[in-house]
């Protein structure tokens, strides 16, 4: 009998991964398996990429590309539900023949396979919530995945809640009253989006080199981080000073730790979910320290109900392979609701 496999692929801004999963539920491939993405050149080398490295992923995997029976496609926005990318374009799609772009469709026409699409942060968030619930489950989580922005996602029922224009699960732009967290006095986080005080604008690598970095350094101008020209580049070493114990570091953490709790608080009371779940660049490092922004989470958090006081928070595994996944679980998802 031949074998039926399902595809996911995770487009990035400079590689995609991919991976593959089988009617088992088992992953062909473990780790990372990437090829060069070219989205900058536009959508036809872009896509002729994919094509490409899905061939050199089932030669990985040690499968046959006849035997991949749907696939699942993740990417960054902004794109409506069904992958049809910002007219306005984005950070990874400057080409202009990606403005308003069916990436979705084109691809499923490259492969000659259905394709579905979910964006990189519903990815993630999909994989998160089957990693600790499994398949066929009816719980519902809410995930924050914290990068150069901030992604996640709502699942309930095993299902991505992606809303009417596909911007359901924008959780970095959810407003949290920012001014209740300490040490903050005076700050005005500004968001990409043009929103002030939204997740994003506080929990995201864009936000510690814009705001975080800049105001915590004005209040300690003999910081090591001071003597980088490269505002930039240093708000890429506050994570590692961070781990280390560096006070100034941490302060930047727990700001970002509280305003989760914030928004979290916020979580509880629309949804009631099961777990809250947390992505991202700033849990994925040792454990000592994930346990102490874990901690720092709750600390932001206001007073609970007794019911929901005790709500765990559980950290995504396989982060870096965590949208594919996802992807491949949306896939299974295809499938059975077109009975292929």
């Amino acid at each position: 009998m031949t074998a039926r496999i399902v595809a996911g692929i995770d487009l990035g801004g400079t590689a995609v991964n991919y991976t593959f999963l089988d009617e088992r539920g088992q992953f062909l491939i473990e780790g990372l398996c990437e090829h060069p993405a070219r989205s900058v050149e536009g959508p036809q080398v872009c896509l002729q990429q994919i094509v490409d490295g899905l061939e050199m992923a089932a030669r990985v995997a040690g499968i046959q590309r006849d035997s991949i029976i749907a696939v699942g496609l993740d990417t960054p926005g902004p794109a409506s539900a069904t992958g049809v990318l910002s007219h306005r374009g984005s950070t990874n799609f400057v080409h202009p023949e990606w403005a308003g772009y069916d990436i979705r469709a084109g691809l499923e026409t490259s492969l000659g396979l259905p394709v579905c699409y979910l964006n990189d942060g519903n990815a993630a968030a999909l994989w998160g919530h089957v990693s600790i619930f499994g398949s066929g489950n009816q719980a519902t989580s809410i995930s924050a995945i914290i990068g150069t922005g901030l992604g996640g996602g709502v699942i309930t029922g095993g299902r991505v809640i992606v809303g009417r224009n596909g911007f359901g699960g924008e959780l970095g732009h959810v407003l949290i009253p920012y001014q209740t967290i300490p040490g903050i006095e005076g700050l005005i986080p500004e968001c990409n989006c043009g929103r002030v005080g939204d997740l994003e604008s506080l929990c995201s690598l864009t936000a510690i080199r814009r705001t975080l970095l800049p105001y915590f350094l004005a209040h300690a101008p003999g910081h090591e981080l001071s003597r980088c020209e490269d505002i930039g580049q240093a708000a890429k070493l506050v994570r590692g000073l961070a781990e280390r114990g560096d006070p100034l570091a941490r302060d930047i953490f727990r700001v970002q730790a509280r305003a989760l709790g914030l928004f979290f608080d916020k979580m509880i009371n629309v949804f009631d979910p099961d777990v809250l779940v947390v992505g991202g660049g700033a849990v994925e490092t040792g454990p000592d320290f994930r346990t102490w922004f874990i901690d720092e989470i709750r600390q932001g958090m206001p007073p609970q109900r007794e019911e929901q006081a005790g709500i765990p928070i559980h950290v995504i595994p396989n982060g870096d392979t965590a949208g594919a996944r996802g992807a491949a679980l949306e896939a299974v998802h295809l499938v059975q609701d077109r009975g292929l």
